[in-house]
């Protein structure tokens, strides 16, 4: 089991690890059980089940500014493979159903290019304000590092706050600092509705999607 942090916290993934070259980071979360009606005779009705929300991981790059350089810095769904191969997203998960990990990004760090020192992990609802969703019907959402040559768990971040109407989420982010490569438990919640737009926090600009 590896360290478990409340949001804030950071944690030096090298430390420990000699070699550490590889990390696997999962994410996972569950939709929250919507009532069920009963009708007048007892009987169950009005579906009982919300539509499935779909969750989305991503990954922004950040150079050495701190922004994001390129749109080919964005690792979703619809860019699984960062051009360096040291960046993969493992798939995109439409429901969250299941147990574990709901979705996966490999990271080598070992061959991460030098202008990166950022690592951005975000998870997003899709079509949210279409569908009405929001993160406060998601519950156990978590995400978590894991050494991928040993599948030693190295930290895991359980977020527990009340997130109602934020659509998006800053889970946290891995650094490069002095050498060490550390994570930092962010858990910041917003209210953003697209890919495009979380990216131009970063200071990619929404043009360059057209």
């Amino acid at each position: 089991m590896g360290v478990n942090l409340q949001k804030g916290q950071k944690v030096d993934l090298t430390k420990g690890n000699a070699g550490l070259r590889r990390v696997m980071v999962g994410l996972g979360w569950d939709e929250v059980q919507q009532p069920q009606s009963r009708g007048l005779f007892g009987g169950l009705f009005g579906g009982g089940k919300a539509q499935d929300i779909d969750c989305d991981a991503i990954a922004f790059l950040l150079d050495n500014s701190g922004r994001i350089a390129r749109k080919a810095d964005v690792v979703f769904f619809n860019n699984l493979r960062h051009d360096s191969g040291c960046v993969i997203h493992q798939g995109d998960n439409l429901t969250g159903a299941g147990d574990g990990d709901d979705e996966q990004i490999m990271v080598d760090l070992s061959r991460l290019p030098a202008q990166y020192d950022r690592i951005v992990v975000l998870v997003s609802i899709y079509k949210a304000s279409e569908r009405n969703q929001h993160f406060g019907m998601i519950q156990n959402a978590f995400i978590r590092l894991v050494d991928a040559d040993t599948n030693k768990e190295l930290c895991i971040y359980n977020l527990s706050e009340n997130y109602h109407g934020m659509t998006a989420l800053v889970f946290g982010e891995l650094y490069r600092h002095n050498g060490e490569w550390k994570f930092n438990a962010i858990g910041q919640p917003l209210q953003i509705w697209s890919v495009a737009q979380l990216a131009e926090k970063y200071g990619l600009p929404r043009s360059v999607w057209n």
